[in-house]
C-alpha cells in the first residue's frame, strides 16, 4: 500500500483540497490564488520528491492568511496520514541549503510532538504580494497538524525571496530525509516503540 492521502478542509474562509504520494517523483499541481505561495509550494514538492496537489479557493479578498495557514493545515494532516504508525521511516532529516546570498538549516523530526523554533530573519513587507511573515503561519500550522518538530535557521540572507525559498527547499530535503524508510529500522526508531 502507497504513503499517500487525501485531505479535505472547509470552512467560511477556506475550501481546500490536498493530496499527497510521499514516494513520488516531484511532480505538482498546486492553485491557491496567491502566485508566490503557488511557487513555493512547487518547489517544496521538486526538491523533496513528492507528489502533491493542492487546490485552494480561500478569502483573498480579505488576506492572504487564512488560505497560507489552511494550506499549512492540509498539507501537515495529509503527511500525518500517509505516514500512518511512522514504520520504517528515518525519523529525522536535516538540510542545510544555499540560494546566493541566502543559506538556510533546516532540521526535523518526525517525533509526534508540535514544536516549532523559526529563527528566520528576514525584512519586513511582501515578495509580490505575499507578506513575508505568511511563512511562519504556514509551518506552524504544519507544524501543529504533523505533530513534528521544526528547526529552521537563517544563517545568511538579505534578499526576501531568496530567504523563503531556501527555506522550502530546506524544508523540502529534510523532510524527504525524514520521511525516507530504512529497511534496518524495525517498528519505529523510538525506545518508546511508538512516535
Amino acid at each position: 500500500m502507497g504513503r499517500t492521502a487525501t485531505v479535505h478542509r472547509r470552512t467560511k474562509e477556506t475550501d481546500i483540497t490536498t493530496v499527497l504520494d510521499i514516494d513520488g517523483k516531484g511532480e505538482a499541481h498546486v492553485g491557491t490564488g496567491i502566485p508566490f505561495f503557488d511557487h513555493m509550494l512547487e518547489i517544496f514538492t521538486r526538491h523533496g520528491l513528492f507528489d502533491i496537489s493542492i487546490k485552494a479557493v480561500g478569502d483573498l479578498d480579505v488576506d492572504y492568511h487564512h488560505t497560507v495557514e489552511d494550506v499549512g493545515l492540509t498539507l501537515g494532516q495529509a503527511f500525518k496520514d500517509a505516514l500512518g504508525d511512522k514504520h520504517g521511516i528515518r525519523r529525522f532529516g536535516e538540510a542545510t541549503v544555499p540560494l546566493d546570498e541566502a543559506l538556510a538549516r533546516v532540521v526535523v523530526d518526525l517525533s509526534g510532538r508540535p514544536y516549532l523554533a523559526y529563527r528566520v530573519k528576514i525584512r519586513g513587507g511582501r515578495v509580490g504580494t505575499f507578506d513575508t511573515d505568511l511563512p511562519h503561519e504556514f509551518y506552524q500550522a504544519f507544524v501543529n497538524q504533523l505533530g513534528m518538530n521544526l528547526h529552521m535557521d537563517v544563517q545568511h540572507g538579505e534578499n526576501p525571496h531568496h530567504v523563503i525559498e531556501a527555506c522550502f527547499k530546506g524544508f523540502a530535503r529534510a523532510m524527504d530525509r525524514a520521511t525516507g524508510l530504512d529497511e534496518r529500522i524495525e517498528g519505529v526508531l523510538s525506545t518508546k516503540g511508538s512516535l
